[in-house]
């Protein structure tokens, strides 16, 4: 092309047709905004990506499962008609719950505090941790009912359970709340195993039917194992006596987590008179104990089912007695201590469960997540930009101090040494990469080494 035409062209006509940095799109726009490197600017993309992938991975990983286990007692029981009715009400929330029957509260227990047994919660009487052990990592979401020992036996009346030595008692099965209550009532009244008293492991059933044929003498009798229709049955038999506690009072003291239950006279069958006398029992509450990593939002579905299934008056409680957060052997979890205190959260309170679970989750992952992006974002810019204004004020500072050579008296010689350190710092500022909002300073920066190089050789003779 001719000097001619190249005079000719415009400043506009002499820029280069293509820029020489071709960035994408989200690159340039990170780098306009807020005004930092190229470098910089992927920096935030990884940081925001970071951030923002550890927030998804949380809201997924937090939901809160839409399947449980219960471990409640045979089959017909209190606890396995009472885990029949949890199932229902959780099945309304679109959360299904197993029920695998065992043996009893000892049982349950066990179950719980073995982390490779596949169980969440489950229903256990007072007295039981001292049995099992990591009994210590449950929580309890809290007491539910209490659970009367019941002790029938034939023959004349007895008022002691000392009195029961030498004779056949079934007890109840192994694993079961019943026996291991049992042992520890007969103990303090001298009836150990070893003993001359026979103490059968008999399920309730069996037991019930050996008492009514008259081969055993006494059975011991709770909600957890036998059914209330054989507690019923042996209640009406004319045969068949239960047992008053005399020392119902001394019990609880000497074990605190037996509580006084009175059957009153009559409150079976009026007609009958059943039972003909008031009856003083003695027995622990149960509670409902869960694993510690129980999400959350279920321990608040759990509790307000226990509200709605025992929460009603029955014979040994009031109307809303229970549940009820009584902390014995086992410390309340902190998601039930907040549910007593002021109920359910907001969202779960007027939202359905799955709606507030899912609105719950957003934003405990992704409100945090701004709260940490912000400042952040914000800050990036602020340290890029004192980063470069600190590199262009460090040549500023060798600048000054090359003047400030200059005005002192100097050799010829040791001009020549300030122009090679003028040369040094002129050569290192042309090597500066800056963004363009620092292209007045940098541009200043290097019209005043060329003022000073000006300064310099107007000194030369």
């Amino acid at each position: 092309m001719s000097e001619e035409v190249k005079a000719e062209r415009g400043p506009s006509q002499l820029l280069p047709e293509k820029p020489f940095i071709s960035t994408p799109g989200v690159l340039t726009m990170i780098m306009e905004v807020f005004v930092v490197s190229r470098a910089v600017s992927i920096a935030v993309i990884l940081v925001v990506f970071l951030v923002m992938l550890g927030a998804v991975c949380w809201f997924f990983r937090s939901a809160p499962p839409n399947r449980l286990v219960i471990t409640s007692g045979p089959v017909g029981s209190s606890f396995h008609t009472n885990a029949v009715k949890y199932a229902n009400i959780l099945a309304r929330n679109g959360v299904t719950l197993d029920i695998l029957p065992s043996h009893g509260s000892l049982d349950n227990l066990q179950r719980l505090a073995d982390p490779s047994f596949r169980v969440d919660i489950g229903f256990v009487q007072g007295g039981m941790a001292t049995n099992v052990a990591n009994a210590n990592k449950l929580v309890s979401l809290g007491s539910v009912a209490y659970q009367p020992l019941l002790v029938f036996y034939r023959g004349a009346v007895i008022r002691l359970l000392s009195n029961f030595a030498g004779k056949r008692l079934a007890i109840g099965p192994v694993g079961s709340g019943t026996r291991s209550l049992a042992l520890t009532l007969l103990a303090y009244n001298g009836i150990k195993p070893d003993g001359t008293t026979t103490l059968l492991d008999m399920e309730p059933e069996a037991a019930s039917k050996s008492l009514l044929e008259g081969t055993v003498d006494a059975v011991f009798l709770m909600g957890e194992a036998a059914s209330t229709a054989t507690m019923r049955k042996l209640l009406r038999s004319q045969d068949v006596q239960l047992l008053s506690f005399p020392q119902v009072v001394a019990y609880t003291r000497r074990l605190s987590h037996l509580n006084v239950l009175l059957l009153p006279e009559g409150s079976i069958d009026f007609g009958s008179n059943i039972p003909p006398h008031d009856v003083y029992l003695i027995g622990p509450a149960v509670e409902l104990i869960a694993r510690e990593d129980l999400n959350p939002s279920l321990s608040d579905l759990l509790l307000d089912a226990a509200r709605e299934i025992h929460g009603n008056a029955s014979l040994f409680q009031h109307r809303s007695e229970f549940p009820t957060p009584l902390e014995r052997e086992f410390r309340i979890s902190t998601e039930a201590t907040r549910y007593y205190k002021s109920g359910k959260s907001f969202l779960y309170r007027y939202l359905p469960y799955w709606l507030a679970s899912l609105t719950n989750r957003a934003l405990l992952a992704f409100v945090p997540m701004v709260v940490v992006l912000i400042p952040i974002l914000r800050g990036i810019p602020r340290v890029y930009r004192w980063h470069i204004r600190t590199r262009i004020l460090r040549w500023y500072r060798a600048l000054l101090a090359v003047e400030r050579e200059l005005l002192k008296e100097t050799e010829p010689s040791q001009r020549g040494q300030l122009l090679k350190r003028l040369d040094d710092i002129e050569k290192a500022v042309n090597r500066m990469k800056v963004p363009v909002s620092f292209a007045d300073q940098f541009y200043g920066l290097r019209g005043h080494i060329s003022f000073v190089r000006a300064r310099l050789s107007d000194l030369k003779p």
